[in-house]
């Protein structure tokens, strides 16, 4: 597991420091801790964390994400990044692209991987013109949304660096159609919605990437979802016909008599739909009603007697 890194404890700068604060700050350390000059015993790993901090405080972009963890995480605390981290960030396409500097894993947990492809805007003088930079941001939508599709409205925060050299996050509504059927990793390309051109050059592109919220009912893998049924003792002893949910709404569903705990039914074609539409898997889940009354306690009792029945006898 990554432990949490203090990139402003690291270079010594106050989390409001400007950029070219932090720019003074990793140079003069720099100096100090280079292994080619240093006396310090622990030059090599200092400074090779001294590289990190600035990797991620001297870019706007990676700034902004990395001050959406907040303030309270210490250094070297044991670090996952939340689940929902990330979310209608707004970024260039070639964010945490490059090859691998050999950071540390906080650093690859939070920025591995999320390269773009490198869509790189072009900058130049007079008579040059060139497409703006290509953005990426990671939206999430309710599972729900996802087997419908249909307009939403989504914000996206995207980083700004002050003319006094500050770094900020501006919200930005945008209007979007998510297509039936769309899964979790797929991109929705939005044209000309990325940064200016230059020079008359047309705008880059908005790539929108799928995640879906955590459902209180339903497991996603691919196109196809998995739900946990709960049934009572006697449904799956002598079978039963219940309702189960699905993305559609309830159906009815056969539980075949003598059904174990843990036993998946499939349900054809009532996953999210596509080219190959997914299916459903009903994971059965056999509740026991509480002994709470003597009544209760008493038919339990009847049974332990009655019932020639031992739940280990394979062990």
């Amino acid at each position: 597991m990554a432990q949490y890194k203090d990139y402003y404890k690291i270079l010594g700068v106050q989390r409001t420091a400007t950029q070219d604060e932090i720019k003074r700050a990793y140079r003069k350390l720099a100096r100090k801790y280079h292994p080619d000059v240093s006396k310090e015993a622990n030059a090599e790993e200092k400074f090779k964390e001294l590289q990190e901090a600035n990797e991620v405080l001297k870019d706007a972009e990676k700034r902004a994400a990395y001050d959406q963890l907040g303030s309270n995480w210490r250094q070297g605390q044991q670090f996952t990044p939340p689940p929902d981290w990330g979310a209608g960030f707004e970024h260039s396409r070639s964010f945490g692209a490059g090859d691998d500097p050999g950071f540390s894993d906080f650093f690859s947990s939070l920025f591995g991987g999320r390269g773009g492809g490198g869509f790189g805007g072009g900058r130049g003088g007079r008579g040059f013109a060139a497409a703006g930079d290509s953005h990426t941001a990671r939206i999430l939508i309710d599972l729900e949304d996802a087997f419908r599709g249909g307009p939403q409205t989504i914000e996206l925060k995207s980083p700004q660096l002050s003319d006094d050299g500050h770094v900020s996050v501006q919200p930005r509504t945008l209007k979007v159609t998510i297509p039936a059927g769309v899964i979790e990793g797929q991109q929705i390309r939005l044209a000309g919605q990325g940064s200016p051109g230059v020079g008359g050059g047309p705008a880059g592109d908005l790539f929108l990437e799928i995640g879906f919220r955590p459902h209180r009912l339903f497991k996603v893998d691919g196109r196809d979802i998995t739900v946990n049924l709960p049934v009572a003792p006697w449904e799956a002893a002598l079978g039963a016909t219940v309702q189960t949910p699905t993305l559609a709404g309830p159906v009815d569903l056969r539980i075949p008599a003598g059904a174990k705990s843990g036993q998946r039914l499939r349900l054809k074609g009532r996953g999210l739909p596509g080219p190959t539409t997914g299916d459903q898997y009903v994971e059965v889940r056999i509740v026991t009603p509480p002994a709470t009354t003597s009544e209760a306690r008493a038919f339990y009792e009847k049974m332990q007697k009655e019932l020639p029945f031992d739940p280990r006898a394979e062990m």
